[in-house]
């Protein structure tokens, strides 16, 4: 679909225009992975053994590793690239480690990152069916965002690879040696795994509350990690929701003092420990507590957009 650019009631079509390299693409992203993914930049060109990673960063929120790679052309494989760099870091944990204490002024034990939700990134201006298809698994830990430059000085980050697909990368790996140790340790959580072993009233409820959310508001992502799911705006954070046997306990990702909440029904969690993001909890024990879950899930959401 082109793109146009408005000059009185005339429209002129924007046209794309090319990185003139990776490189290009890459300081671009680099400059800008707060902003676009939410990551903290840990290094550049980040060398171990004989591979090379472009750019590694860091995801905070699940306290993982992120591999970034950039591609100007087609002719290769994500499947094996990715495969390749996540078992360098399985086998070299030591010294992606040292690098973040370097970098953050830290000094963490290896026990303190969780590398079983690290993702590999795949980030180029187009993609091969192959390469597409290759990925359309619910638990594979790769991400493919397509990246489009105008001529009139915008450019657009885009993921690609979102699945409604059930089937699982394990059944094609389970065969390959290597593929099949990378699959054991590294976890890309579905939503089939926060449901597990819920009672069908709970997956009811988490149901209700996730068809409110997608029938409401536009570009919502839904995200599975290890401990909650992870709601998302434009890349940042809106809410965070954790499935309990008995009910959803419900963190909203506004400051403390900047949630209004008219019938003191949320809980302040800002100097309290707990699993998801934002200082307000509300606690969703049945389909009445959605109306009010839903005001303050909108005082989050506009405030992202």
């Amino acid at each position: 679909m082109p793109i146009y650019n408005i000059d009185g009631e005339t429209l002129t079509p924007i046209k794309q225009v090319k990185f003139k390299n990776e490189r290009e693409l890459q300081i671009l992203t680099e400059k800008n992975l707060e902003e676009l993914f939410g990551l903290k930049f840990i290094a550049t060109e980040f060398q171990v053994d004989n591979l090379r990673i472009d750019t590694l960063a860091f995801n905070e929120e699940t306290n993982s590793f992120v591999i970034i790679e950039y591609k100007n052309v087609k002719n290769y494989s994500v499947i094996d690239q990715g495969y390749s760099y996540l078992s360098l870091l399985l086998n070299n944990k030591a010294e992606f480690v040292l690098k973040y204490n370097l970098v953050c002024n830290a000094a963490l034990s290896k026990d303190e990152f969780d590398f079983s939700q690290t993702n590999v990134m795949f980030i180029s201006p187009s993609y091969t069916t192959y390469q597409l298809r290759s990925v359309e698994f619910s638990d594979i830990a790769f991400e493919l965002w397509k990246v489009v430059k105008y001529s009139n000085g915008t450019v657009l980050f885009d993921k690609v690879n979102n699945t409604d697909t059930q089937a699982s990368i394990k059944q094609i790996t389970k065969e390959n040696t290597s593929k099949d140790k990378v699959n054991k340790e590294i976890k890309k959580y579905t939503e089939e795994d926060t449901l597990m072993n819920k009672s069908d009233d709970i997956k009811s409820l988490y149901d209700n509350l996730k068809e409110l959310i997608l029938s409401n508001y536009d570009d919502i992502e839904i995200n599975h990690w290890k401990y909650y799911v992870a709601i998302k705006v434009n890349n940042k954070m809106v809410a965070t929701v954790s499935v309990l046997s008995k009910s959803l306990k419900t963190w909203i990702n506004l400051k403390e003092t900047e949630l209004r909440d008219s019938e003191g029904k949320v809980r302040n969690v800002s100097n309290i420990g707990h699993h998801g993001v934002g200082d307000y909890e509300y606690v969703i024990s049945s389909e009445d507590d959605l109306y009010y879950f839903n005001k303050l899930f909108k005082q989050s959401y506009d405030e992202k957009i």
